[in-house]
């Protein structure tokens, strides 16, 4: 069977957000595709029955963000309004064509449909004077918050909560101000909406979140917590509010608490019995919403490179090795999207007590074979170890070439599942390459001592770890020492750099979306002040690559987004002038009108590209001559 190759790429066809719906009976979830002709990633509703094993999903209209009217007779969802920005949808089930129930002019978020079904709530974007900015319009700042990787120049925009009736389609906005509100929750009496906001006057230097509750007709939002607790995401479960936070810091684990209105204002943490880092999901992470199954508590976590599903406390309720990339509750199941090492994601449904897991979809990729990534533990020189993760085919020659791919974060981790980010480790692998993905200390999934264990230390703590692990791998007679090259994107980008000035070891080298100056990056970034602060903290100096720039021998490619307000393309720019200027062999490409994570849900043109040069430079500088 042929193996997977970059050309697969537009074959992927990922499933997420599932919305199981109240009786239980069937799964609704967006479907992402590739667009080739498009250039353009295509997002569509698609549904898929809990009951009749031999149903075949089927698609219900364009759009994502699928949400269940409270009697399941209504599907809410976003897609674009006349080319425009997403708006709110409803679908009857009945039959019928889907309507537009917003038309805010900077586009809506996803519904959350009030116990009654009778109103949605959502949030929004929102500009002075209600129309979008002037681009040609002075930019003026008085915070350091004035700009966001994916949105650029916020230009006054905030973000608010809007509450639109079902029947009449009238919205009501009920927040505003300096601040932006997180994701609805209703009360499950519909008299209070639930959300995160930080409207402290010095919120760009004192991070923080709090729970707020405000009437859905509007009115001052009442604060429900202090500032020991930095919220991140808050729900009705029942009769109290769960919380997603961090108490007294910034950096670590984030924990569950619960918190009853109705009592004393204070807060009590969930008791989980879990070393780990509770995931919620967002872009890059996986995780899912936490919900009540019946009287108990689901809620995902990160547990060495995995994501998975847990009821409180501590039951994991999938074996596998998988990723959960969102999940949701009604009738006594749980529906999920999780990845493994053969598929990207596929939609199961899951009663606790009442079996394994049933797939319920089939978007793998028919008639390829993926490589199986294997499990390792490494042991760095001062005793600390180490997991990763091996890529290679079984009957490539040995010792061969190797790739060091580096992941982001630094709390990003990797896993043993399948992707459509990363083809090149596949296509590698069949040109008789080992990739070797590691997951240092910083790496989330292995308590909260190793997830903070790099704060302050960028690249001084964990330049052992990949180190170590290479050295083993050569031992073993797996790597060929003279054929070494090193990748990474965000902090992986940051890493290939550092590392090819701490040794000269890599023949070659590619920086994604890198950081070589710590001390410029925080005042560029658009969370630089967080980087710095609370990641970095200390002599900035020590922990930038850039200090060892002069060291570098490597060919050194740099891949960059133009419109990277995360990492600045600048970043790669004062890389790429000292490298030149040395005269070591360097690149810059630059991605017009991308973000950092358009090697994630960036245009098709731009991911393919980017891993046809990562095979093109380790091809010229390491398998072949260079030219």
């Amino acid at each position: 069977m042929p193996r997977l190759a970059l050309e697969d790429l537009h074959r992927f066809a990922v499933p997420s957000d599932p919305a199981l719906r109240p009786d239980g009976g069937a799964v609704a979830y967006t479907l992402t595709t590739v667009d080739r002709d498009a250039d353009e990633n295509r997002s569509e509703i698609w549904l898929v029955s809990c009951d009749d094993p031999g149903a075949q999903p089927r698609r219900l209209a364009t759009g994502s963000s699928p949400r269940w009217s409270p009697d399941g007779r209504t599907l809410a969802f976003l897609r674009p309004a006349d080319g425009g920005a997403a708006q709110l949808h409803l679908l009857p089930m009945d039959g019928g064509e889907p309507r537009a129930l917003t038309s805010n002019a900077l586009g809506a978020g996803a519904a959350c449909w009030s116990p009654d079904g009778s109103r949605i709530a959502y949030a929004a974007p929102t500009a002075p004077g209600g129309a979008a900015p002037d681009p040609n319009a002075p930019v003026v700042a008085d915070r350091l918050d004035y700009k966001a990787d994916g949105a650029g120049l916020l230009r006054g925009i905030t973000t608010h909560l809007f509450v639109v009736d079902v029947d009449s389609g009238e919205p009501a906005q009920i927040t505003e101000g300096d601040f932006h509100a997180g994701e609805p929750s209703w009360s499950p009496d519909g008299t209070r909406l639930a959300f995160v906001a930080d409207m402290e006057p010095d919120r760009d230097l004192d991070f923080g979140g709090a729970v707020y509750v405000v009437p859905p007709e509007g009115g001052t939002p009442e604060r429900l917590t202090d500032p020991e607790l930095v919220c991140a995401g808050a729900w009705w479960l029942g009769g109290r509010l769960l919380i997603a936070g961090l108490k007294g810091k910034i950096v670590g684990h984030v924990r569950l608490y619960t918190l009853d209105p109705g009592g004393d204002g204070g807060v009590a943490e969930v008791e989980t019995g879990l070393d780990r880092n509770v995931m919620t999901g967002y872009p890059g992470y996986p995780g899912a919403t936490p919900a009540l199954l019946g009287d108990e508590l689901m809620f995902c976590v990160r547990d060495r490179g995995c994501s998975h599903l847990y009821l409180a406390p501590g039951r994991r309720l999938v074996s596998e090795e998988v990723s959960v990339f969102g999940a949701s509750v009604a009738a006594g199941r749980i529906a999920y999207v999780a990845a493994d090492p053969r598929t990207a994601g596929e939609v199961y449904v899951l009663t606790p007590d009442g079996g394994e897991p049933r797939r319920l979809t089939g978007h793998a990729l028919a008639g390829v074979e993926p490589y199986t990534p294997v499990r390792r533990t490494f042991t760095a020189p001062d005793g600390t170890e180490v997991e990763g993760f091996v890529l290679r085919d079984e009957n490539a020659a040995t010792p061969g070439p190797l790739l060091l791919d580096v992941h982001g974060g630094p709390h990003n981790a990797w896993a043993p599942v399948l992707d459509g980010f990363h083809l090149y480790h596949h296509a590698l692998a069949a040109r008789g390459w080992t990739v070797l993905a590691l997951n240092p200390r910083g790496s989330d999934g292995y308590g909260e001592a190793f997830y903070t264990a790099a704060v302050g230390a960028w690249g001084l703590s964990d330049t052992q770890d990949f180190l170590a692990a290479i050295d083993d791998l050569v031992a073993e007679g797996v790597a060929d020492p003279e054929r070494l090259a090193v990748t990474g994107y965000s902090y992986g980008g940051y890493m290939t750099c550092w590392l090819t000035g701490a040794t000269d070891r890599f023949k070659a080298a590619i920086a994604g979306g890198a950081v070589t100056d710590l001390a410029v990056v925080g005042g560029t970034s658009d969370v630089g002040h967080l980087l710095t602060t609370q990641e970095a903290p200390g002599d900035l100096a020590a922990q930038s690559p850039s200090t060892r720039v002069g060291e570098v021998t490597a060919p050194t490619l740099l891949l960059h987004g133009e419109n990277d307000d995360r990492c600045p393309v600048g970043q790669s720019e004062l890389w790429f002038a000292a490298l030149r200027e040395r005269r070591v062999p360097v690149r810059l490409v630059r991605y017009p009108g991308a973000s950092h994570l358009f090697i994630l849900n960036g245009r098709p043109s731009h991911r393919y590209d980017y891993n046809e040069r990562i095979l093109a430079w380790l091809e010229q500088w390491v398998s072949g001559s260079p030219s």
